[in-house]
């Protein structure tokens, strides 16, 4: 399995601020407006699950399948080109900060590994930056 992990991102709120705000995707439903609609379309969330056109990509469906109160969120795609496994990890600094990465675990061929790796990269970053942005 290929892994592709987001820089650690300081988040200005408590361990347990970011996971309750993360655990519930359909808390998530505020920041729709600030992604850019040409990269990111029709955007869904329910409370376990979220769903995004992402142009050429396709549709892809994320489910939470185990969380790990406090410390990890972790997602399994049900719809997807390429099938995925999601992981967001927090881990606390003090009472007031914490840190999170973001790692997507997948299998690929050397050839799929060559063509997604810097656009998936960049992607991942983008995402953790946007997640770290939220008002915990």
């Amino acid at each position: 399995m290929t892994k592709f992990e987001s820089d650690v991102k300081i988040i200005a709120a408590s361990q347990s601020a970011v996971y309750g705000k993360l655990s519930d995707l359909s808390n998530l439903e505020k920041i729709k407006g600030s992604l850019p609609e040409e990269k990111i379309k029709n955007l869904a969330f329910t409370a376990d699950s979220l769903s995004v056109e992402v142009p050429p990509v396709g549709t892809i469906t994320l489910n939470i399948v185990e969380r790990e109160p406090q410390k990890s969120i972790k997602f399994a795609t049900t719809v997807s080109p390429l099938p995925f496994n999601l992981w967001i990890q927090i881990v606390p600094i003090n009472e007031s900060e914490c840190k999170m990465k973001l790692t997507i675990g997948m299998d690929l061929n050397p050839f799929t590994k060559m063509m997604i790796q810097k656009p998936l990269q960049n992607g991942l970053n983008k995402m953790a930056d946007s997640l770290a942005m939220i008002q915990y």
